[in-house]
Formats: structure tokens, sequence, C-alpha cells
């Protein structure tokens, strides 16, 4: 009796400007050298600075598959692994894909696959961002990058919208396909959001 060996899942999170794409740039190389089968996939929406590639904020770039959120493109996702031999598979910009995405995954994984996703954990509002937090409890390995600050220069968690070099609103847009020019790393001392709603908690606890 064969025995299929496990999959595993990998989630590389953090802020923008921590090095996400280059950490999945590397571990998707490592597993080449590893004489490992790989593809690379990445969400239409970021076109920032190639179409068909990912690009880290350092000049690091491998090409990729661009996939749509759409139905049409969840299925493509799909049957480019069925199409091909493949041992590892990785997600680019994960936060833009949808809740549809993750058992697709969970799929994968259990067909025996390496799954490494990367995105951004929290959105402007510092608050978790799409199928993120999902995934990161469902992987087997979590890797939280931290970007610098740049109004202080201390360990960065959080994305800073900015609009005219003012912060944004809380109820801007979550999604503006940006860099530089509209986004900072920012430490929770720095980090600033013009209203932030915040949910009633009950002091009453019941059993």
């Amino acid at each position: 009796m064969t025995i299929k060996a496990p999959g595993k899942l990998e989630v590389v999170c953090g802020s923008m400007f921590s090095g996400k794409t280059e950490e999945l740039i590397y571990r998707l190389r490592r597993a080449e050298y590893a004489k490992k089968n790989v593809i690379t996939i990445k969400h239409k929406i970021d076109n920032r600075k190639s179409y068909s590639c990912i690009v880290s904020h350092d000049g690091g770039q491998r090409e990729a598959y661009p996939v749509s959120s759409c139905e049409e493109g969840l299925q493509a996702l799909t049957a480019l692994v069925d199409d091909q031999t493949v041992d590892v598979i990785g997600i680019d910009e994960i936060q833009f894909f949808p809740i549809e995405t993750v058992p697709i995954i969970q799929r994968l994984v259990d067909d025996g696959l390496r799954v490494i996703v990367a995105g951004l954990d929290l959105d402007f509002r510092g608050e978790p961002f799409g199928i993120v937090p999902r995934l990161m409890a469902l992987a087997d390995e979590v890797k939280k990058l931290r970007a610098v600050c740049l109004s202080c220069g201390e360990e960065a968690n959080f994305t800073q919208r900015l609009i005219d070099n003012q912060p944004a609103g809380y109820y801007d847009e979550t999604i503006l396909v940006g860099g530089q020019e509209c986004y900072e790393p920012r430490c929770r001392l720095c980090y600033q959001i013009d209203v932030k709603p915040y949910l009633h908690v009950s002091q009453t606890c019941s059993v």
C-alpha cells in the first residue's frame, strides 16, 4: 500500500514593505533547487509593476499566472494545478482572493502539495484582511514579517494609507492597489486612522 506524502500550508504575512513577496520568491527558488516542480500564482488586480510576474519591492521577480477572483478564475487556478505535475504552488497577494479559495487550497494540501501563500494580514484599517486570518489558523507554518516604521524607525506591523499625506478615513475603500505613493509601514504608536469605531462588548458574560 502506497502512503501519500502529506502536503503543507505555509503562510507568509505582514504589513506592506515587510518582505512578503521576497520571502515567497526565496522559498519557491529553494524548492526548485530541490528539483521540485513549482508554479506561481498572482491576483490579476495587482499589476503595479508587472502583469505576468510577482515583483518584490527590492526588485526580485518571478513569472506568475495571473488569476481573477471570479468563478472562472478559480476554476483556472484549479486547472493549472490539475494539468501539470506540481509539487509546490506559491500564491502572492492572497488577501485579494475570495473565501472560495480556501477549500481549493485545502484540497491541494490534502492532495500532497506544498502550498505557500503570501499576503497582508491586516488591511489599512488595522483589521484582519480577507481570508488571510483563516489561512493562518489552518496553516502548518506561519511567518509574520515586520517592516520598519517610516516615522520612528521601530518595527512596523501596520500599513498606513495616506491621501494627500493625511491618514485615510476608516470608511474609505478597503482595496486600493498602490505602493509608496499611498502606503507606509508604521508601528502601533505611529499608525493613525481618523475614525475607528469599536464594537460594544457587554460586561455580562453568560456560561
